[in-house]
């Protein structure tokens, strides 16, 4: 692939291809909305990261 050939990525909200550039400023999402539903999701618990430790655990069990 040579540099004059734009890369494109998937939407991780909608799937629609984006342009992997700076004439894409919600990169990787195509639009501000599938930014923002994205966002909304991680605070709604819809994404989590797998840990096993909870956190705060220790404070907690000073109480």
């Amino acid at each position: 692939m040579s540099d004059s050939e734009p890369t494109f990525v998937p939407c991780p909200t909608c799937g629609k291809n984006v342009t992997w550039g700076k004439q894409s400023p919600w990169r990787p999402f195509c639009s501000e909305r599938c930014r923002l539903i994205d966002l909304g999701e991680w605070f709604d618990e819809k994404h989590k990261i797998p840990s096993e430790e909870t956190p705060f655990d220790e404070d907690l069990s000073e109480y």
